[in-house]
């Protein structure tokens, strides 16, 4: 089994250079199966997590999350990044405390958003909490990779000039890679890339038509799909569930993969 040390390392030489696909695991068994696919490190996601235990994303509490996350990094010899929320806390101090034991599971990296409820922090907040992150992590020595990610493509409340002034000052307070999910078109993500310079960029796909090729080209880094996976998994369940009950069949699709590779692939 790779060790932590061994996974934390390989995940900082992983944004170096070139471009990175990092799929969304919701559980163990996910996070097995994009293993085996050849996938060189995975991304929890808060929103399929959340619902795999039946609840809605933004309502997981922090300790469900830390066993999650624990249970992700044992599963896989891969690096984990933590899709880590607000930090779950609000003022700096609790975001640093947090953060101490979310880099104890064993996380190679994680993200800590700029929103409570869909409503940014105040910018001045906003950079201390991520500022408080990176002194937790470099006063452990953990060598955990930290992503601050700024959400107002998605929530609203400032526009691309807003969001790089943002991720600018974010790189300042000590981030190690930036993020602004929601961004879908080729100037802006290419501004954004340069704007912060030589820090990796990490762009959530399913916005727009571009590629994981597209972003390469823009210089993004990294490549994320958020809780896509988990919704087409759930998808599926769905329109099995409901054949079940109005025709009384399953179907199961042509691609439909085997009880017997599963069980290969996990024995």
């Amino acid at each position: 089994m790779t060790t932590t040390a061994e996974k934390r390392a390989a995940f900082h030489a992983l944004h170096q250079s070139g471009c990175f696909t990092v799929p969304n695991p919701w559980d163990a068994g996910s996070a097995k199966y994009l293993q085996a696919m050849g996938f060189k490190a995975l991304a929890s996601t808060s929103a399929g997590f959340a619902w795999s235990i039946g609840k809605p994303d933004t309502r997981v509490t922090l300790d469900e999350v830390l066993g999650h996350l624990k249970s992700l990094c044992a599963a896989t010899d891969l690096p984990v990044n933590a899709d880590f929320e607000n930090g779950y806390a609000d003022d700096p101090e609790g975001v640093a405390a947090n953060v101490r034991l979310a880099a104890a599971t064993g996380v190679a990296g994680l993200s800590i958003e700029d929103t409570k409820d869909r409503v940014l922090y105040d910018h001045g907040l906003a950079v201390e909490r991520i500022a408080a992150a990176r002194a937790a992590i470099d006063a452990d020595k953990s060598g955990v990779l930290l992503v601050a990610r700024c959400e107002a493509a998605l929530v609203g409340g400032g526009d691309l000039d807003f969001i790089i002034k943002r991720l600018a000052a974010f790189v300042d307070a000590g981030a190690d890679c930036l993020y602004a999910p929601g961004l879908a078109e080729k100037a802006s993500i290419a501004e954004v890339v340069a704007a912060v310079a030589p820090k990796p960029v990490n762009v959530l796909l399913g916005f727009g038509d571009l590629t994981v090729a597209d972003l390469a080209a823009l210089g993004v880094r990294r490549v994320s799909v958020g809780a896509s996976l988990a919704r087409m998994a759930w998808s599926g369940f769905a329109r099995a569930a409901r054949e079940l009950s109005e025709q009384g069949v399953i179907t199961p699709p042509a691609d439909a993969v085997g009880g017997g590779a599963l069980n290969k692939l996990f024995g």
